[in-house]
């Protein structure tokens, strides 16, 4: 959940982003070779994604996951992995596969302890760190102090797809505590820079949660323009499903 999408003259690169950016982890896993420590952290990490992303695929994450943890040499290789590990431990409890909050904890942890401060890896951490005490801890919070981590060292590295994320999920806990605003503006910066990137699977969440802080028409054209990229994906992201749903006709009986 990282990266600039832009990467410069490196033609495996690019390929490899114009697949994740379309919802084809697996195809862009596949082009890396798994014999080498720094592409084999990146096919687990995409196919880590695709879990979050679809809810299936665990396995392979898996299996790629403990190659990368094998090949890994020095702290900060072994720190990557270890947040690797905490993230797909995230995801499992966050979807309500299995409940590996423990292990997610753990992970992240380890990974706090071997990679330094101030390097591009630390980002990323701090915003795991976050979604941990967001979505598993219920502390708002110890959230916003780490996305506010995390969208400092993105800025600093110019990880714009990480400040894509961490601009999103602050707006997420402006708007929960009532500061329309100030999450308006961090969807938007979010949406503008999905947009610019690329990220195709990215940009119907940020369209929805967007159109969450908008008044009519805006709310409607928001959301259905995210349905039409949602329906182009397959269905993906998963989760996105319930908050597209459009509300039942007047009059509609309900469960």
């Amino acid at each position: 959940m990282s990266g600039n999408g832009t990467t410069g003259d490196d033609p495996l690169q690019t390929a490899v982003w114009r697949l994740r950016s379309r919802a084809c982890w697996a195809d862009a896993a596949a082009l890396l070779p798994a014999d080498r420590p720094g592409p084999a952290l990146q096919r687990a990490a995409l196919l880590t994604e695709r879990c979050l992303y679809t809810e299936r695929g665990w396995e392979e994450a898996e299996d790629a996951l403990r190659t990368a943890e094998a090949l890994a040499h020095g702290d900060e290789e072994r720190g990557a992995a270890a947040c690797e590990r905490g993230y797909l431990a995230y995801a499992s409890t966050l979807l309500g596969v299995r409940d590996r909050a423990d292990e997610a904890r753990a992970a992240l942890g380890r990974a706090a302890a071997l990679i330094p401060p101030g390097v591009a890896g630390r980002a990323l951490l701090d915003f795991r760190r976050g979604l941990v005490a967001q979505n598993l801890a219920g502390a708002p919070q110890a959230a916003r102090a780490a996305f506010r981590r995390a969208h400092a060292g993105a800025a600093a590295h110019g990880d714009d797809l990480l400040l894509s994320f961490t601009w999103r999920h602050l707006a997420g806990l402006a708007l929960r505590d009532g500061e329309l605003t100030e999450a308006r503006r961090g969807f938007a910066e979010s949406l503008r820079i999905r947009e610019e990137l690329g990220y195709l699977v990215g940009t119907a969440p940020a369209l929805a949660s967007l159109a969450d802080t908008e008044e009519e028409p805006e709310a409607s054209r928001l959301r259905e323009e995210a349905r039409r990229l949602f329906r182009l994906l397959g269905g993906v992201p998963t989760w996105l499903a319930r908050q597209l749903a459009p509300p039942p006709a007047p009059g509609a009986a309900t469960a």
